[in-house]
């Protein structure tokens, strides 16, 4: 990762790296420092023409879970810094947490939550800020609870006039959604834009049904 210098931040120092376009990240769960990232090649996930897997949209139609937002950012959180397979250790430190939740606090940070009953079975994370969302990272209990929650926030962003959704970097699991790359200098040109005009998170009710999400992405499609 590019761009590494260990430091300690505040919340207004936190949000000053996001509209230079870096982001902090920790060794290990048990690190006491943070470093910047800044990536040389980002990963960017389209709000127009976001691409939404056939086998997925018959999924989301059949309503498996219940979507919410903001409802359970803290335990989210937490069950994105849980080992996981293929992943035994996290970048989730305990002044990510702290951070995190102060964000959330000023209505800086959200969440989506994907409920099975009781049970919170998916989700994600992620930094708001004019019309740009920074997502951080999801989790998954259950078979495409994270998928679900991603196309949610898409839907969710698109109804709140976000600009530019940031995946950080490319992965596999992201590229199915038509996650594409771009320079240092040209994200840099996107969120500046974004960050000159404002995003509704709220705007969008909680409640709609599979359809009326996907609806919402297929409009600008």
């Amino acid at each position: 990762m590019e761009g590494r210098m260990k430091l300690r931040l505040g919340p207004d120092e936190l949000l000053d790296c996001y509209r230079r376009g870096v982001f902090p990240m920790a060794e290990t769960r048990d690190s006491n420092s943070l470093f910047l990232v800044d990536p040389k090649e980002r990963g960017v996930i389209p709000l127009d023409g976001f691409h939404v897997p056939s086998r997925l949209a018959r999924t989301i139609r059949r309503e498996p879970f219940l979507i919410t937002h903001d409802t359970a950012f803290a335990e989210v959180m937490r069950l994105c810094a849980e080992p996981a397979p293929g992943r035994s250790e996290t970048w989730i430190n305990s002044d990510i947490h702290r951070l995190y939740a102060t964000l959330h606090a000023r209505n800086h940070a959200h969440s989506i939550e994907c409920w099975d009953g009781d049970e919170l079975v998916g989700g994600l994370y992620g930094v708001s800020l004019g019309a740009a969302f920074f997502g951080e990272s999801m989790f998954s209990r259950a078979t495409d609870a994270s998928k679900i929650a991603l196309v949610a926030l898409v839907a969710r962003l698109i109804v709140g006039g976000f600009r530019l959704l940031d995946a950080q970097f490319q992965t596999e699991h992201l590229a199915q959604f038509g996650t594409a790359t771009m320079s240092r200098a040209t994200f840099r040109k996107r969120l500046a834009a974004a960050l000159a005009e404002t995003g509704d998170f709220s705007r969008m009710p909680d409640g709609l049904s599979g359809a009326q999400l996907l609806q919402s992405i297929a409009h600008t499609s």
